[in-house]
């Protein structure tokens, strides 16, 4: 069976960035398992996996705009220390939740300057082209409450 809209696919992957570093993988765990067709996965690596079946092995490289989007320096703002209310020790790398116009947004703090704090809106991997290494493992028609759901449920995917 090929991988098609409203079918469930399983795979194992790894991600690498241009430099050749691993920045994910599913070596050592169970295989991601997505619906196709339902924005699940980046949409790059969603088009590369359609029509495609169980055993393939495929290399796929994902543009940004297919990915986690362009770097938009307009998601990085200084906000001073005052605006990380609760917050003792506030250090590069950590992560908020804070309320943009569209809504909820979740940014990364890239650098503390005594009472500046520099944080960065963009998704981690915005900007990067993304590097995936691919083995399809089952190909299988959705169940009904699947489709109805819109979400893969069981091994893999979501318990109810």
């Amino acid at each position: 069976m090929q991988i098609a809209d409203q079918t469930v696919a399983s795979f194992h992957y790894t991600l690498t960035g241009d430099d050749g570093q691993v920045i994910d993988s599913s070596q050592g765990r169970e295989p991601l398992t997505y619906m196709q067709g339902t924005g699940q996965i980046v949409p790059g690596l969603e088009k590369a996996m359609a029509g495609r079946v169980a055993g393939d092995q495929f290399k796929v490289q994902v543009a940004p705009a297919e990915g986690y989007g362009e770097h938009h320096p307009e998601l990085m703002q200084e906000l001073p220390r005052e605006a990380f209310q609760g917050v003792e020790d506030i250090q590069p790398g950590m992560q908020f939740q804070g309320h943009g116009p569209q809504g909820v947004i979740n940014v990364t703090v890239t650098k503390v300057d005594g009472e500046k704090v520099h944080i960065d809106g963009n998704h981690p991997l915005a900007g990067q082209t993304l590097h995936f290494d691919i083995e399809v493992t089952e190909v299988r028609e959705a169940s009904a409450e699947e489709l109805a759901h819109g979400h893969v449920h069981g091994p893999g995917g979501h318990h109810h």
